[in-house]
């Protein structure tokens, strides 16, 4: 079930255009016209802005995000299992080189991507795609798995920057599966999914496909 959203003091017509601007407009500027360099650092305005937003949002608590929440730890294994045997199918037809690279190169790296990424990159990306858009936009929403279907398309498309049909693909359904996570078992289930998720592709060699030196735009 969709979550309340307290903010009705906003028109809906304001709350569309701010979704719009911030689920489509940005990331579709960021894709078309950035240089790929300067991507982290619109996404960090990004980031930045959308913490704003949830920090104004009437009805929203930050102690509410983990009060009474739990880990689904057979979840979480299972998203490790599927991104383990999917990142490396992938690896294996499209590009065997990159496979375990990180792992077998820089292992101490790696290590350090396992530390920040969750806080770094995860967490501001759960907090900016599941509370802020579930509780912002809510009423926006339909019920149940139509909502969880569109947060899944704009978290893939948020990811259109890297201009890969595989980033997109993984996009969608790892922002379905932190969706449904999020909306069943609240935000620390969504961020640790996610986290893990996110490690383990890039333990696998998947980080490849989410290096902003390698995006190519097709244009």
């Amino acid at each position: 079930m969709v979550a309340d959203t307290s903010d009705a003091v906003r028109p809906r017509l304001w709350l569309m255009a701010e979704f719009a601007a911030l689920y489509i407009g940005a990331p579709l500027a960021i894709a078309l016209f950035l240089p790929p360099q300067r991507m982290f650092t619109a996404l960090f305005v990004f980031s930045v802005a959308g913490l704003l937003l949830l920090w104004r949002t009437g009805g929203f608590r930050w102690r509410n995000l983990v009060r009474g929440r739990r880990i689904p730890w057979w979840e979480v294994l299972g998203i490790t299992l599927a991104t383990l045997v999917s990142g490396v199918a992938i690896l294996s037809l499209v590009r065997p080189d990159a496979l375990f690279a990180i792992l077998r190169t820089s292992p101490e790296f790696l290590l350090v991507i396992w530390c920040f990424y969750p806080l770094l990159s995860a967490l501001p990306q759960e907090l900016i795609f599941r509370p802020l858009f579930f509780h912002r936009y809510g009423s926006l929403l339909p019920e149940g798995r139509g909502a969880i279907a569109i947060n899944a398309l704009i978290f893939s498309f948020a990811h259109l920057m890297y201009w890969s049909w595989i980033v997109a693909a993984m996009t969608f359904v790892g922002g379905w599966v932190f969706a449904r996570a999020y909306l069943r078992h609240g935000f620390p289930a969504a961020w640790v999914l996610h986290a893990v998720a996110g490690n383990i592709l890039f333990a696998v060699g998947m980080g490849y496909y989410f290096w902003s030196g390698n995006v190519v735009r097709p244009f």
